[in-house]
C-alpha cells in the first residue's frame, strides 16, 4: 500500500520479511502459552482425589504451575512488539525515500464504474426500463445494488441495528419485577459503595471474578453459587470473566481486617508465591467522600432503595464506619491512623461480598455434579 501511495519501492523487503517471521513466531508462542496454561489450570481446578476432595484446594497452587507460561507469553509478546516496531521503521524509511512529485504535475483520478452501469438510474424513464434495470440488479446481486444507494443502505442498516437493540434491551427493562430479591440482600453502605468504586478504579475485576457457578468444584472451593437476587443492586455488575486470582464472591468475613491491610501492602507475605501486585498507596491516599451522596442519588434513579435521610447523612455514616474498621485493625495488631485512608473503604466492600446470602441458603446448597 505504501509503495502505491508514494509511488516507490518498499525501503527494505528483507526487513519486511523479518517482521513477518518475528511477528508470526511471537504470536504463536503467545497463543500456545495461553492454551497450555488455560487447559492446565482448568483441569487442576476441577481435579478431585479418590476421597472426593479437591486435589488443589489452594488457588495459588494452580497459579504457580502455569508461571512458566507467563514468561513464554512475555517473550512472545515482546517479539510481536519488536516486529511492529520494525514495520513502523520500514514504513517511515519508505516514505522518506519516496521521490518528490513535480509541483506542476497533474494527476488524473477516476472512480471505478459499475459493470453495465447498474447503479445509474438517471436515464430510466419508463416502467419497462425500470423493470430491466431491476432485473439487471437482481442478476448482479442485491447487495451490490444496496452499496450503490448509500442512504438506503445506511437507513436499512440503522433499522436492523435498532431492532437488535430493542430485542436485547426491552427484556432487561421488564425483568426487574421478575427477579426475586433475596430477603437478606441490602444496598451497600456509603463506605462500601466508595470501596467498590476504588475496587473498580484499581482494576481488581480484571483478575478476580465475582461469580460462583453451580458446578461441584466451584462450590467446593468458593462456597454457595450465585443467585439472581444477590445482584439486584449491582450497577454495574462485577461478575468478571478472568481468574488470575481466586473468585471473590464469597470473600466477605473470610479474613480479618488486618489481614486485608497486609495483603494489600505485600500480597506475597500473606499468600506465598502470589503474583498480585502490591497496593501500598491505599494506605496513604486520603479517603474522599464529598461526592458519595451524589453517587447514591444516581443509584436511586436506577432502583436502589436509598432513603433521603441515608443520602443526606452519607458522609457522616461513612466516616463512622471507617473509624470502626480502623479501630478493629489496630486492635488486631495492624497499623493505626487508617480511618481517613482509602484502604478502610476497600476493606468495607470486600468484607461485605457474599454476606447477604441467607445462612440457611448456604447450608442447603449442596455440591452439584459436573
Amino acid at each position: 500500500l505504501l509503495s502505491r501511495l508514494w509511488d516507490t519501492e518498499l525501503w527494505s523487503k528483507k526487513l519486511a520479511n523479518a517482521h513477518f517471521w518475528i511477528g508470526t513466531v511471537g504470536i504463536l508462542a503467545y497463543l500456545i502459552a495461553m492454551y497450555t496454561s488455560g487447559i492446565t489450570q482448568g483441569l487442576m481446578w476441577r481435579a478431585f482425589d479418590e476421597t472426593g476432595r479437591l486435589m488443589y484446594p489452594n488457588f495459588i497452587e494452580t497459579t504457580l504451575e502455569i508461571l512458566p507460561m507467563y514468561w513464554v507469553r512475555m517473550v512472545g509478546g515482546s517479539l510481536y512488539l519488536l516486529g511492529a516496531l520494525m514495520m513502523g521503521f520500514n514504513m517511515l524509511m519508505t516514505i522518506a525515500s519516496a521521490p518528490e512529485a513535480p509541483s506542476n504535475q497533474t494527476v488524473e483520478v477516476s472512480a471505478p464504474t459499475w459493470r453495465n452501469n447498474d447503479q445509474d438510474w438517471s436515464n430510466v424513464r419508463t416502467y419497462d426500463e425500470a423493470f430491466f434495470k431491476i432485473e439487471s440488479l437482481v442478476k448482479h446481486g442485491w447487495h451490490r445494488a444496496l452499496e450503490g444507494w448509500p442512504w438506503v443502505f445506511t437507513a436499512l442498516a440503522t433499522i436492523t441495528v435498532l431492532i437488535g437493540g430493542v430485542v436485547e434491551i426491552v427484556p432487561m427493562l421488564l425483568i426487574d419485577n421478575k427477579v426475586a430479591k433475596a430477603e437478606s440482600t441490602e444496598p451497600y453502605t456509603p463506605l462500601e459503595l466508595k470501596g467498590r468504586d476504588i475496587y473498580i478504579r484499581e482494576g481488581c475485576v480484571n483478575c478476580h471474578s465475582q461469580m460462583v457457578r453451580p458446578l461441584r468444584h466451584e462450590i467446593e472451593r468458593y462456597g454457595s453459587y450465585n443467585r439472581p437476587g444477590e445482584e439486584v443492586y449491582e450497577y454495574p455488575f462485577l461478575w468478571g470473566s478472568k481468574r488470575t486470582g481466586p473468585d471473590l464472591a464469597r470473600v466477605g468475613g473470610k479474613y480479618s481486617h488486618s489481614w486485608h491491610v497486609q495483603h494489600m501492602r505485600d500480597p506475597d507475605s500473606m499468600k506465598k508465591g502470589s503474583i498480585m501486585p502490591p497496593y501500598p498507596w491505599l494506605l496513604r491516599h486520603d479517603l474522599e467522600l464529598e461526592e458519595i451522596d451524589d453517587r447514591m442519588e444516581v443509584l436511586t434513579m436506577l432502583g436502589v432503595p436509598y432513603s433521603k435521610e441515608e443520602i443526606d447523612n452519607a458522609e457522616t455514616r461513612a466516616r463512622q464506619q471507617a473509624q470502626t474498621i480502623a479501630s478493629e485493625i489496630e486492635n488486631q495488631g495492624g497499623p493505626s491512623g487508617l480511618a481517613d485512608k482509602e484502604i478502610v473503604a476497600l476493606i468495607a466492600y470486600l468484607q461485605d461480598l457474599g454476606t447477604d446470602v441467607n445462612p440457611k441458603e448456604r447450608e442447603e446448597t449442596q455440591p452439584l455434579t459436573e
